[in-house]
């Protein structure tokens, strides 16, 4: 059953000055009897002038609940006076796919358009779109496109075949294309911009792909992906892959193992042993013997100690010094007060589990651990350290696809399909195992010592742009023999269930800054600092923050009003196990080593799909739509606002939470 929409009351807190909630008053009035959904999505200058507001930056509690409000209505919430208070609700779900579908394009655009508009990125377009030499010809990246005509015509003489469209993943790095001259990089940021949605980096681990076309002269681009750092708890995605620490814990709990009494003891001992401890005992925070012999009043100690360094971190104006630290400096980072924070609360943890829950395990047995099943702490302690483990874990085996789709005019004839299929290709995960086989950067910054981290994946998670379906993935299965398995097993793309609404990806840039504007001037002890290591998502922090310090319900208007639909791709047999660390070998559904698999996998999509399509009138006719002869109307040119390009279709880009 849906969720029902929740109305939300709001009004300026009790500080607010006359002057302020007058204004905010008349321009609530004006967005309750405006255009609700007006197609301006960038039109906050003209609200507030029309609401009769002067000087808004001066008034830093009224810019933040403005900019706010304005946003929201933006989205479609509807909003109407009720006293003193104003109302907003948010917008249900549409039973109409074709409205839903258009309601959220316009949500995603708010930014992507406030983000094409900004001189910036018009430049960076307009670079990429001007004629430059290289080598002895003239290129432009209208050269990485394919004329719809052209194809339509090839595909119509010789058919679907690798003659016609050759595809192969290009991981991109820092190196240039050799074709056109352009940095891979630049190359796959330009069609980024062409989604539904505005192009940002993503917070740790992230690498971009291209899908290319080597049947062309300079290989033209056929899709996008990025495989990138997953959301670290889906509930809809732990449960599947057994490892919801509740789920988890049942089966142990049931059919108790040694393996697993074998792990919960390593776990223990790993944690402690990647812990720094250096500075704490020259500090007297801790003695030598409290790490074999602790007490509570040791525990006491380190939960004092992470507390003040949390603090000391939040209100220091050190954050330059900190992003000047080598990389490699592990030890200096580790003493850090974000990290001296992080390091005394975790040890803390530690020694809680290993004083409560080592009895059990000592030696490490399955009757053991069922005994401690029948301790309520020891149970308790058992949560944490698989939620530990789950969380270390997350960020290393498992991986989201972020970016996945084919752009014009490859995308009429279900690219989007080959690029999921070759995303998730041994070539994809052989570059992905080489890229972070380094130390990792949090545990090695605990450690003051090089950690490293099992970079080989288990599982990669997406999700579609819209909850009423995904044509891109569904029924995106295909023989794992394709990718060098077993010939009775098949590979693809599973429905996982459906996502809760929630981000930020419906507040614009003006109303972000307002939001951090009003949280630093009304103290807020907490501060995002965008340093690695301080927690997931700075904008979602920051904007949690902001509405917070207006004193309205962060949770309720974080919820963008949209479902999306989970998909996973499991890459081995021993799904739970390995993801969570029981077993240290995987057993790949694949061969991640097969070096033909890009043509394998473009032969199967050829046939599977292409030809199929490629048979149907309207997709030759769609093709054609797709000309490059000037002035160019071609659907992978990115649309910048107020002119130029063309709207696109059949592209998904999936942040769970943006």
């Amino acid at each position: 059953m849906k969720e029902e929409p929740k109305p939300v009351v709001l009004s300026l807190p009790d500080d607010a000055t006359r002057q302020e909630r007058q204004g905010f008053n008349r321009l609530c009035s004006l967005l309750a009897e405006g255009a609700v959904g007006s197609t301006d999505v960038n039109g906050h200058d003209q609200w507030i002038k029309a609401a009769k507001i002067k000087k808004l930056y001066e008034q830093p509690l009224l810019a933040a609940a403005a900019h706010t409000v304005i946003d929201l209505v933006d989205q479609g919430w509807m909003i109407r006076a009720h006293k003193s208070e104003h109302i907003i609700t948010p917008p249900s779900a549409s039973g109409d796919s074709k409205a839903e579908k258009a309601r959220i394009r316009r949500q995603e655009h708010l930014r992507r358009d406030e983000q094409l508009r900004q001189s910036s990125v018009r430049r960076f377009v307009e670079s990429m779109e001007r004629t430059h030499q290289h080598g002895d010809q003239l290129v432009s990246v209208f050269k990485l496109m394919r004329d719809g005509r052209e194809l339509a015509d090839a595909l119509q003489r010789s058919g679907a075949c690798t003659d016609v469209i050759n595809p192969y993943v290009q991981v991109v790095d820092s190196s240039t294309c050799e074709l056109t001259g352009f940095k891979l990089h630049d190359i796959w940021r330009y069609f980024r911009h062409t989604w539904s949605n505005a192009y940002a980096t993503v917070p740790g681990r992230s690498m971009p792909i291209l899908i290319r076309d080597a049947s062309t002269e300079f290989h033209a681009v056929i899709g996008l992906a990025a495989i990138s750092s997953p959301v670290v708890q889906i509930a809809e995605r732990d449960r599947w892959m057994g490892w919801d620490t509740d789920q988890f814990l049942e089966q142990v709990r049931t059919e108790p193992t040694a393996d697993i009494a074998r792990w919960l003891a390593r776990r223990i001992s790993t944690q402690l042993e990647e812990i720094h401890v250096d500075d704490l005992l020259q500090d007297g925070v801790l003695q030598p013997t409290d790490l074999t012999s602790p007490t509570p009043d040791v525990v006491a100690r380190l939960r004092a100690d992470a507390e003040r360094h949390r603090q000391r971190h939040h209100q220091a104006s050190t954050i330059r010094e900190v992003r000047n630290i080598d990389r490699d400096a592990w030890v200096d980072r580790a003493t850090t007060d974000l990290f001296r924070s992080k390091r005394s609360l975790l040890l803390a943890e530690t020694l809680d589990i290993a004083t409560l829950l080592g009895a059990y395990l000592s030696p490490p047995t399955a009757e053991g651990l069922a005994k401690a099943f029948t301790d309520s702490k020891a149970r308790t302690q058992m949560r944490r350290v698989v939620r530990r483990a789950r969380g270390e874990r997350v960020g290393t085996v498992i991986a989201d696809l972020t970016v996945c789709g084919a752009v014009a005019p490859y995308n009429t004839l279900a690219a989007g399909k080959l690029v999921g299929a070759l995303a998730v290709s041994p070539r994809v995960l052989a570059a992905y195992r080489q890229k972070y086989a380094r130390p990792s950067e949090i545990a090695s910054a605990m450690a003051g010592r090089p950690v490293l981290r099992e970079p080989r994946l288990s599982f990669i998670g997406t999700t579609s742009l819209y909850g009423t379906g995904s044509s891109q993935y569904n029924r995106l299965f295909w023989p794992a023999e394709v990718m060098g398995g077993q010939s009775d097993t098949r590979m693809g793309f599973h429905e996982l269930g459906r996502s809760r609404s929630f981000g930020t990806s419906h507040f614009s840039s003006e109303t972000v800054d307002a939001l951090v504007r009003l949280s630093t001037l009304r103290g807020s002890l907490v501060r995002v600092n965008n340093l690695f290591g301080e927690g997931v998502s700075p904008r979602l922090r920051k904007v949690r923050l902001g509405i917070a310090a207006l004193g309205w319900p962060a949770n309720e208007l974080l919820k963008h009003g949209r479902e999306r639909i989970l998909y996973g791709v499991p890459l081995v047999g021993n799904l739970r196990d390995y993801s969570i660390g029981i077993d240290e070998e995987p057993e790949y559904l694949l061969n991640p080593d097969q070096p033909e698999a890009d043509a394998r996998v473009a032969n199967w999509w050829l046939e599977r799909w292409c030809r199929p399509r490629a048979a149907r009138q309207e997709v030759i006719a769609s093709m054609r739509s797709h000309r490059l002869v000037r002035p160019v109307q071609h659907g992978a040119r990115v649309p910048l606002p107020d002119g130029g390009g063309m709207p696109t279709i059949g592209q998904e880009m999936l942040p769970l939470f943006s």
